[in-house]
């Protein structure tokens, strides 16, 4: 039952992609913004930010609980559905792609604006293939294998978890005056409950990548680069990723008009267009593995229980 939910959330996604009204993480984030405007203010701000999180969380995971106890297995494949990004990503990146191999830059600039927080009003194309590549691969874990890690953990109510942890780490775990202690919960359960998915994802990129020679270069990138990524887990999954896809990323990123010197990721070329679209496949292949795996679990468990 488990991979039949897991590919019809999946399939759903694909077919019908984000809810263009109403959608519930967009829902989400005005809660949370709501709460946030409540709860930051005056002394005390570790506990606020886990009060806060605990209030933008909690019911809204009992509350999916509830749904899959009524609705049964129907309830779990569209929770999964609203709550996974592959189509997402694709939607929001190959546009990119195709751009750059138009040389059109401002519409390069434009979309690649919407998915990252670096500057890049005057980024060049390589700047911007970098950058499209680089949220590929950070966000298949984010948007895609953390969620289905925790559906296979606990259902619907686990991809609800995740998903809302996940998002109040976007929007409340800066290292900034405003929320360095009130985010300071939200980031460090983010890191918590991505912990296992980012080094699954981290695998699987090995796995697949080409060849004996491309599997090393992603495995060595992985155990020599992450660890001088801030981000416990983005640094195991980007090293890896680049690595399997032969890329040079990280390094330079202008932030707020300031240039920042990230630690390297991968080693072969620089990014181009075409590359997008290899992460791109990359993760898709990544989700297929995943379903395989599942499907696998599934029937080996069911011989089991009839031997």
């Amino acid at each position: 039952m488990l991979a039949l939910l897991l590919a019809a959330g999946v399939l759903l996604d694909l077919l019908l992609g984000e809810a263009r009204r109403f959608h519930p993480l967009v829902g989400f984030g005005n809660l949370a913004m709501a709460i946030e405007r409540r709860l930051n203010r005056g002394g005390l701000r570790i506990p606020r930010g886990a009060l806060a999180w605990l209030l933008a969380v909690l019911p809204l995971t009992a509350l999916a609980s509830w749904l899959c106890g009524i609705a049964g297995a129907a309830a779990h494949a569209v929770l999964l559905y609203f709550c996974i990004g592959l189509r997402s990503l694709r939607d929001h990146n190959v546009p990119i792609a195709a751009a750059l191999r138009a040389h059109d830059l401002p519409l390069a600039r434009e979309l690649t604006g919407r998915i990252v927080s670096r500057d890049t009003i005057d980024a060049n194309e390589a700047d911007l293939a970098k950058a499209s590549a680089e949220s590929l691969l950070e966000n298949g874990n984010d948007a895609v294998f953390g969620t289905l890690f925790w559906f296979a953990v606990a259902g619907g109510p686990g991809a609800v978890l995740f998903r809302l942890a996940n998002t109040l780490d976007a929007m409340w775990g800066y290292r900034n005056a405003r929320f360095l202690y009130f985010g300071r919960v939200a980031a460090r359960v983010d890191d918590a409950l991505n912990y296992l998915p980012a080094r699954l994802t981290a695998l699987s990129y090995v796995l697949l990548a080409p060849g004996r020679a491309g599997k090393a270069l992603a495995w060595r990138c992985w155990r020599e680069q992450a660890p001088a990524w801030s981000s416990p887990n983005a640094g195991p999954v980007m090293a890896s990723g680049a690595g399997a896809l032969g890329l040079a990323l990280g390094g330079a990123a202008r932030y707020d008009g300031v240039i920042e010197q990230r630690p390297p990721l991968g080693q072969g070329t620089p990014a181009t267009a075409a590359d997008i679209d290899r992460a791109w496949q990359l993760v898709a292949r990544t989700t297929t593995l995943w379903l395989a795996v599942a499907a696998v679990a599934a029937l080996v468990m069911l011989g089991v229980r009839h031997a």
